[in-house]
């Protein structure tokens, strides 16, 4: 399987690139600093430098060929602005899912975050307001889109050792879910095509990986 993944260099992307390798498969990583081309390689992806605040559809879709899914794990990350929370995590998902369809890949992936469906408290931080709105903008759209995306919201993300053990539910509870655990429901999401028109919490829990992701079908 081969799997282009947004926002390569994240933390999430990468445990995801490693995974997918070991197994197998050819993650491809799109990023926007070429500096970060060896981190890929090193844990086994193919890099592609691809900022999807400058690109335009056409150059986006040229960089699935030959994919067969999508992951959006893309994120303005700390230290950006209210600005850059749209132009990352609304915009370039939106981009990414247009360059798909386009390609005729079906299968998206997009990684949400726990607590967008709520409006932001009053006194909320704007940014991380701004965070909220883009994330659950950026939902809206794919669900909107012929395409058989799954959204997975996890919650409280820490760098711990995976547990293996989740819960994924449609409404799990909060809690926290290791970044290496998340990476390993995406691999188990990606290949069972019944979670397609779902939107799914993730934290951690008691159910193995693979039994929890066969509960949600």
């Amino acid at each position: 399987m081969r799997v282009v993944i947004a926002g390569g260099h994240g933390k999430i992307a990468q445990l995801l690139e490693r995974d997918l390798a070991r197994r197998g498969d050819t993650p491809v990583g799109l990023i926007r600093n070429p500096e970060q081309a060896d981190a890929l390689r090193a844990v086994g992806a193919e890099p592609v430098v691809c900022d999807l605040e400058r690109s335009d559809v056409t150059d986006v879709t040229a960089h699935l060929d030959g994919a067969d899914a999508v992951v959006f794990a893309a994120g303005a990350g700390p230290g950006s602005g209210a600005a850059r929370k749209d132009t990352v995590d609304r915009a370039a998902a939106a981009l990414l899912a247009d360059a798909a369809t386009r390609a005729g890949i079906r299968r998206y992936l997009l990684v949400s975050s726990m607590g967008v469906q709520d409006p932001p408290a009053a006194g909320t931080d704007e940014v991380w307001a701004a965070y909220l709105r883009a994330k659950l903008a950026a939902e809206d759209d794919l669900r909107g889109r012929d395409l058989d995306w799954t959204v997975l919201r996890p919650g409280r993300l820490s760098d711990d050792e995976p547990t293996g053990r989740v819960t994924l539910a449609r409404h799990s509870g909060w809690g926290a879910i290791t970044r290496a655990d998340v990476a390993g429901v995406l691999v188990a999401l990606l290949d069972e095509p019944r979670t397609a028109g779902a939107t799914l919490e993730l934290v951690n829990g008691p159910t193995p990986i693979a039994d929890a992701i066969t509960a949600t079908t």
